[in-house]
């Protein structure tokens, strides 16, 4: 069953405002929290178009090794004014600056 990708959109969205200041949430973890676990691409797929969508801090949002996006360069600058520190490797510190949800 192929997800509603009017409705997806409009849930990731949803998750991705709702990211606290200084915090990173994945892409696979949004994708099971909108209840298509399966998902991870589409919704890398909808960050990628989301540049028309205003307050959206998709700059919060990573693959789950913590790499930021190569396509979206300034996005380690945003994490950085925010506090998020990277390790020496190029990649956030998951352990310390995931969003931790419950039930995720």
């Amino acid at each position: 069953m192929k997800p509603d990708t009017e409705r997806l959109h409009k849930v990731v969205y949803e998750i991705v405002r709702a990211i606290p200041r200084g915090r990173v949430l994945t892409y696979g973890i949004i994708a099971r929290l909108t209840g298509w676990p399966n998902h991870a691409r589409l919704v890398g797929h909808i960050m990628k178009g989301a540049g028309i969508e205003p307050n959206l801090p998709c700059h919060r949002v990573l693959a789950a090794s913590g790499r930021p996006s190569p396509t979206f360069p300034e996005q380690r600058a945003l994490l950085e004014a925010e506090g998020v520190r990277f390790k020496d490797n190029g990649c956030v510190d998951m352990k310390r600056y995931l969003w931790e949800i419950v039930g995720t």
